[in-house]
Order: structure tokens, then C-alpha cells, then sequence
């Protein structure tokens, strides 16, 4: 058993921006992991940032939440660059514009077991051997949720329901050609990836993920390993995951994800979480375990409640959990959200791994001088941001004080009442100067939006995860501004 260390990721200031991949500009729906992402690496560089963060990557549902994936294993279709496909002569550039994404990929496809050389082929194979613990499972359950108009897995017909090994041997020969396509786009998802990974590892930036603690209820991992979650055959749970009232949400929040089995994860040695870390770790530096306080306790809520008021907490076997990723790995490079009501055994269980935590300064100025968020608070071994993708830009943030002590901020900052502050800028400043070795500054903010460009409002369904940059909102000084702040307060990789 090896003993915990900090991990050499962050064992020195620096600097990063938050920016999802599908908010980069482009002409594609969303924005992709192709040349965009490679230019926007480049303003990285010219800007002296380091770490570029992001959400998780994975397939989404129609609402287009990355924390509600349809895998915690696989790479989001829609951040594919078609334009690759035609560079690499498996697409025609007519295609782009005339068919759909499948169907772009559906010709890729084709072309790419027809013609393609020899050496690419090989890659695929290798690829799906590679990946085949998780790939055909999902891409069976892509097959089958296309073929019943995109229901959940809890209404396809029972054969389906329960896995019936006959009935699914069939339907996998009956779906060959699409579910081939499906793995084929994934093996296009993580060449891209991991060509772009390369990219940012020349010029010195690493590449921080995000890995939401649960998992959607409708995605291939619940159908396909329902063993590891407390749930009954047919789906349905006698309690469901969320969060309990808080200042924020007088009704807490019911998010609904099946909580885990932890005995029967514990009894096999927590392989389905090895295999999820392993994926993790493959695409990114740095990881941020969503919900970090989750592996402490979970807050169970009865499956037919309509608010998470009536729950309860569960102790979990985190401390178990993180010894044996630990011990599988080099190192830990992971980052807790350790946001919200903290308690000591959730910071015990942190600071035992060394992991570093967050601090947000969008929620240091309540009126109280032991607010862990202020900078005179923070630790070394942390990442401050000036805000998150929950929280509303920073600009909006300051401009709607209903949440804050507005006197507090200009005290704090040396300001009188009166005077007017360079919002985001002077926010921006404060994280940089933090202590903590890591400063993260969302990307709206680097182009001083307002409410109008927020990533999320928690707790709608409606306008979220859409948000897309444009070059031109970029000032001519903009990278030469932010480099020279950077070097200032010693984050220049």
C-alpha cells in the first residue's frame, strides 16, 4: 500500500482557463477538438496560461449536460472535427454541409474499411481492443436507443431490459453497420483527442478534466453493470442521489442518479471504478472529482420523493476507494470540489490524499473574516477561480449584490463605497495574486461578459451548456495583458 503524496502536477504556480470545448468558435453546431482547439491553445501560450480546464467529455443527452452522460467512458460525437475526416480523404467536404453528423460519420465509415491505408486500420483494431471493455457495450446501447426513438433503456423491451444473452447476440448482428460506426466515431474521437493532447503537451499546457462523481440513470454503464448501483433490475431505486437544503436550495437538490452498491464495488476490489480512472487518466493531466464530499457520504433521498428534504446520510468507503486508485497508479492527480457544506471527515478524507481543494471568490465576501474562500484563507494546495460554470460571470456576479456584501468587496479591496471597481479584471487579479498554486479564470471572464454568456444556471433545464466564444470578442492586447499579469504574480510556466 502506498503511502499518499502530493502529485507533481501542481508542485509550482500557475495559471489556466476554463473553456469546454463546444464553447470554441467554428462552424460546426458545437466547437470541436480539431484546428479551433489547436488555436486556442496557441492564445493559451501567448497568454501564459497553462492549464486549460474543461467539463466532461462525454456523449450527452438532449439537454446537453456533460454531467449526465450517456458513458462515462466514451468521447462526445459532436466534438468531432469533420473537417479531419476530409484532411484524412475518408469524407468528402460536400458532406459537411449537406448531411447530419451520423451520417458524416456513417460515410466516413464506410470509406474508411474500403480504403483506408493498412497502417490506419491497424490503429482502429488496436483501439477497439484497447477500449473493448467499455466500447461494445456502449455502442450496443447506442444501437438500441436509436432504434427506439432514443427512449431510456428502462423502456426497450424486456429482452433488452434484463440482457438477455440470445436476445442481444442478435440484436448486435442485426445492428452491425451502425454499431461499427459508433465505435468507428469513437476511435475518431480519441485520435483527435489525443493528437490535440500531444499538441498542448509541445507547447507546455496541460489538459484538466472534470469526472462527475454520479452517473446517468439512462447511459451504457447502469444498463450494462447494474450490479454496482443500488437499483433493482427493472431500474427503478429505493433511493436516488442529490444533495440536502442548503442557504442555496431550501429544497436541496434532487438530482436522481442511482447511488452506488459500495459493498459489492469494495468485494471486487473497485474494478469498475480502476477502469473509469483509467479512461480518465488517458485523456487528462489533471482531474476534478465532481461532488468530492460524495465519497465521504452520500445523501440518500426515497426514490419516489419529490424533493431531496427527506434524506439521509450513508457513510461511503472513499478512504477505501482512493487507497486502491492510488495504489493502481503512479500518482493521484486529482483535485477535489470540495464545495458547499464541507464537513471535517470530507476534509480529513481529502487532506489525507493531499489532494488539492477549490476556492471560489465569488462566494468570499458573505460578511465573515474566516470565510475559507477569501484569499487571505487560502492554501498552497489549492485552485482558486473567480467563479465556475455554476456560477453566473463574473461581471454578472458583481452587478446583482443580492449575494454578496458589495461593501465588504470594496473594503477588501481598498476601494471606497463609491468608487467603481474593473470588473472582472480586479477579480482576476485577486486569483492570480492567491497563494494557491493553481489560478483558474473562466473564459467570459477573460473577455469581461456579462449574465448573458453564463455556461449554466443550476437548476434550469433551459439555455445551459450552449455558450460559444467568438474570436473577434478577443481585444487586440488581450494576450499581452493576461501574460503580463501572469508573470507578475510568478504562474508563467
Amino acid at each position: 500500500m502506498k503511502t499518499p503524496t502530493s502529485d507533481a502536477t501542481l508542485n509550482r504556480r500557475r495559471a489556466g482557463v476554463l473553456l469546454h470545448p463546444s464553447s470554441l468558435p467554428g462552424h460546426q453546431h458545437k466547437g470541436t477538438i480539431g484546428q479551433e482547439a489547436k488555436n486556442f491553445l496557441h492564445f493559451m501560450k501567448d497568454s501564459g496560461l497553462s492549464v486549460w480546464q474543461m467539463l466532461p467529455l462525454g456523449p450527452t443527452h438532449e439537454d446537453g449536460s456533460p454531467y449526465q452522460c450517456l458513458s462515462v467512458h466514451a468521447g462526445n460525437p459532436e466534438l468531432i472535427d469533420l473537417a479531419w475526416l476530409v484532411d484524412q480523404g475518408w469524407l468528402s467536404s460536400d458532406k459537411i454541409d449537406s448531411c447530419s453528423l451520423q451520417q458524416c460519420l456513417t460515410h466516413a465509415c464506410d470509406h474508411f474499411f474500403k480504403h483506408a491505408e493498412r497502417q490506419w486500420i491497424e490503429r482502429f483494431y488496436q483501439f477497439f481492443e484497447r477500449s473493448n471493455y467499455w466500447l461494445e457495450d456502449y455502442a450496443l446501447y447506442m444501437a438500441l436507443k436509436q432504434t427506439y426513438h432514443n427512449s431510456s433503456w428502462t423502456e426497450w423491451p424486456l429482452c433488452y431490459r434484463y440482457r438477455d444473452s440470445n436476445a442481444l447476440a442478435e440484436a448486435s448482428a442485426e445492428h452491425a453497420r451502425y454499431i461499427k460506426t459508433i465505435q468507428f466515431g469513437q476511435f475518431v474521437f480519441f485520435s483527435q483527442w489525443h493528437e490535440l493532447k500531444n499538441y498542448a503537451r509541445e507547447l507546455n499546457i496541460l489538459l484538466f478534466g472534470d469526472m462527475p462523481i454520479y452517473v446517468a440513470p439512462d447511459s451504457a454503464d447502469v444498463w450494462s453493470h447494474k450490479e454496482c448501483f443500488l437499483m433493482h433490475k427493472d431500474g427503478s431505486c429505493d433511493y436516488v442521489a442529490g444533495v440536502p437544503p442548503d442557504y442555496y436550495a431550501e429544497e436541496g437538490q434532487l438530482w436522481g442518479n442511482p447511488l452506488y452498491d459500495w459493498d459489492y464495488l469494495k468485494k471486487h476490489d473497485f474494478d469498475w471504478w480502476i477502469a473509469r480512472f483509467q479512461t480518465q487518466f488517458e485523456l487528462f493531466d489533471l482531474i476534478r472529482l465532481d461532488h468530492f464530499r460524495g465519497l465521504e457520504a452520500c445523501w440518500h433521498i426515497p426514490g419516489d420523493a419529490e424533493t431531496a428534504v427527506n434524506g439521509h446520510w450513508v457513510k461511503t468507503p472513499g478512504q477505501e476507494l482512493l487507497q486502491t486508485v492510488h495504489d493502481h497508479f503512479d500518482s493521484l492527480p486529482l483535485v477535489a470540489e470540495d464545495l458547499g457544506h464541507i464537513t471535517p471527515e470530507v476534509m480529513d478524507l481529502r487532506d489525507g490524499f493531499k489532494l488539492p481543494g477549490m476556492a471560489v471568490l465569488q462566494f468570499a465576501f458573505n460578511g465573515l473574516p474566516d470565510n475559507l474562500y477569501l484569499p487571505h484563507n487560502h492554501l498552497p494546495n489549492s485552485v482558486v477561480y473567480t467563479g465556475t460554470h455554476d456560477n453566473d460571470t463574473t461581471l454578472g456576479w458583481y452587478r446583482d449584490d443580492s449575494n454578496y456584501s458589495r461593501q465588504l468587496l470594496h473594503d477588501y479591496m481598498g476601494r471606497s463605497a463609491d468608487s467603481d471597481l474593473d470588473m472582472p479584471w480586479d477579480m482576476i487579479r485577486m486569483a492570480l495574486s492567491s497563494v494557491a498554486y493553481l489560478a483558474i479564470i473562466p473564459m467570459q471572464d477573460l473577455l469581461s461578459l456579462d449574465s448573458q454568456h453564463r455556461m449554466n444556471t443550476p437548476g434550469t433545464t433551459q439555455g445551459n451548456w450552449s455558450w460559444r466564444f467568438d474570436w473577434s470578442q478577443l481585444w487586440s492586447s488581450l494576450p499581452h495583458d493576461l501574460h503580463k499579469l501572469i508573470r507578475l504574480y510568478g504562474r508563467e510556466s
